[in-house]
């Protein structure tokens, strides 16, 4: 597929008006309604209505300029392609209110096609590990689902439904109306059937008519790793049935990332503070410290001052995209104990008398914040 603002006909320095107004222009060139019969003409639109949902969320735009659409990938729904009624929807939700595309093509626009589901959001929890190392989930979520005494259709065993008289099963109803700009047909849902051109006479006893059923399913979940409490993965096709025989909506789910007492996040870095004890800091030490999934050697250097950061590379959380690897930074502290032992005392006062004294003053440089010393130790 061509690049979205290829798509779209605008330069990469395009602020929202434009998109927008590019997005309804090119939309209204490949819409269904002025292309019928058209699969192209539906392709191209589907494309577009993709291109113009990334470039005008400043997230999803800001991470498909620097990564490409695989950056999207897990993270919107988007990256894996957005299908036709889904395109349908973004279009009439930001340039419908327009008295029909009939007021725009001067065609018939189907007024009777199956509505789509609902879709579902769920709450799905994370550990630091599953960021680490992806995840797969097993999750079961309640669905309307389609009814099998029915097939869908709402109606009872044996029987149709029957034409809106109303409509005489067009779906919809219009007027001429007229304004200060001269005169357009109104055209509205019809009142009698809800848009759907036909009645029910006999309601199907399990569902009443809705062609759906409330039902458990069990769902599986990929979860990429380097994910963050503010991504979600959208499963297409995964949600509430339409009612009688509308398509499935999705199930959109948000992740919550859990926060690991030990670690703070920062991007895909990660932040482990360790205290060490005075004669570890000033002759040097090698311990260990935790790292995600176990812990690894870390060589502590004779005099580190407290503040100091460590790298340890490749220990952090990866990029979303699967093209890095964050480290972990682990920052050291010099512990002072609040209670000293009769014989740590008089080592320490016998120190006291043969150690070096502290300089007058700290110079400016070795003043420096935490992060600044973090944005050193990454640079």
């Amino acid at each position: 597929m061509s690049d979205y603002y290829s798509l779209l006909r605008i330069p990469r320095t395009a602020g929202q008006d434009e998109i927008k107004k590019a997005y309804r222009k090119v939309a209204l060139e490949y819409h269904p309604d002025r292309n019928a019969g058209s699969t192209e003409a539906e392709e191209r639109f589907k494309e577009v209505t993709e291109a113009y949902e990334v470039l005008r969320d400043p997230d999803k735009r800001a991470r498909y300029d620097r990564y490409g659409k695989e950056g999207l990938r897990g993270q919107s729904g988007f990256g894996g392609g957005i299908d036709f009624s889904d395109a349908l929807e973004v279009f009439m939700r930001d340039f419908g209110g327009f008295g029909g595309l009939e007021g725009l093509f001067g065609t018939r626009r189907r007024g009777n096609r199956p509505t789509r589901g609902k879709s579902l959001r769920i709450r799905l929890p994370l550990s630091l590990k599953d960021v680490r190392d992806g995840a797969s989930r097993k999750v079961r979520v309640s669905v309307l689902d389609k009814c099998e005494s029915c097939s869908g259709t709402g109606v009872k065993d044996g029987a149709r439904p029957l034409t809106c008289p109303n409509c005489n099963g067009a779906g919809e109803e219009r007027r001429v109306e007229r304004s200060v700009f001269g005169q357009f047909v109104s055209v509205t849902p019809c009142r009698r059937c809800a848009g759907e051109g036909t009645i029910i006479s006999e309601s199907c006893h399990r569902c009443r008519s809705d062609g759906r059923v409330r039902a458990e399913r069990e769902i599986a979940v990929d979860i990429p790793a380097g994910v963050s409490s503010e991504n979600y993965i959208t499963l297409r096709g995964e949600g509430n049935v339409g009612p009688r025989g509308g398509p499935r909506g999705d199930i959109i789910v948000m992740l919550e990332v859990k926060e690991d007492d030990r670690f703070v996040r920062q991007g895909n870095h990660l932040i482990l503070e360790v205290p060490l004890t005075f004669s570890q800091a000033a002759l040097g030490s090698r311990i260990t410290v935790p790292t995600v999934d176990g812990s690894t050697w870390v060589d502590v250097p004779a005099g580190i001052q407290s503040g100091e950061v460590i790298r340890i590379e490749g220990e952090g959380v990866p990029e979303l995209n699967g093209r890095g690897q964050g480290d972990l930074l682990v920052r050291f502290v010099v512990w002072v104990p609040t209670r000293l032992s009769t014989e740590q005392e008089t080592l320490l006062r016998k120190l006291r008398r043969i150690e070096d004294a502290p300089p007058e003053k700290i110079e400016r440089g070795q003043r420096r914040g935490f992060w600044s010393k973090v944005k050193e130790v990454l640079s």
